[in-house]
């Protein structure tokens, strides 16, 4: 896994990138993990292989346990996008991800031109991502968090 620090526009960025197949390379950015279609592949270095290991059987249950079914995960990233609608600085972030919120809940705090905006939800749903961080510097029409 390598890891880089960036700064672009005044933000910082700290990315791993953990795996590349192909033209496809997962990377974490700020603690958000993305998948990044690359224009072309590649050379990777070889890599020791990972020994496989078989699965091991669970021991059998005294009582069968009945499960509620399982809500579908949410993909991180996907969603409704909530953007900046004009550039600012984050001030607070009121949502973590996987959180609940519903339309008109404030997601995030931007002072522009020395005025606190709230900016709310444009959908009920759950929050995927996060994507700024209080203290960050925003253009207009940067996205700030997703719904789910």
């Amino acid at each position: 896994m390598n890891k880089y620090q960036y700064k672009l526009q005044g933000v910082d960025y700290d990315v791993e990138i953990e795996d590349v197949e192909g033209n496809i390379a997962k990377v974490t950015v700020n603690g958000i993990p993305f998948e990044v279609e690359m224009k072309q592949p590649i050379k990777a270095a070889p890599r020791a292989k990972k020994p496989v290991t078989p699965p091991v059987a669970p021991a059998p249950a005294a009582q069968p346990v009945q499960q509620a079914p399982a809500a579908p995960a949410a993909t991180p990233g996907a969603g409704k996008k909530v953007t900046a609608p004009l550039p600012g600085t984050i001030t607070e972030v009121k949502v973590a991800v996987g959180q609940t919120v519903k339309t008109g809940d404030t997601v995030i705090i931007l002072e522009a031109m020395k005025m606190q905006n709230n900016i709310e939800a444009e959908a009920t749903g759950t929050i995927t991502s996060v994507l700024v961080k209080q203290g960050d510097t925003v253009m207009e029409g940067t996205t700030l968090v997703t719904i789910g």
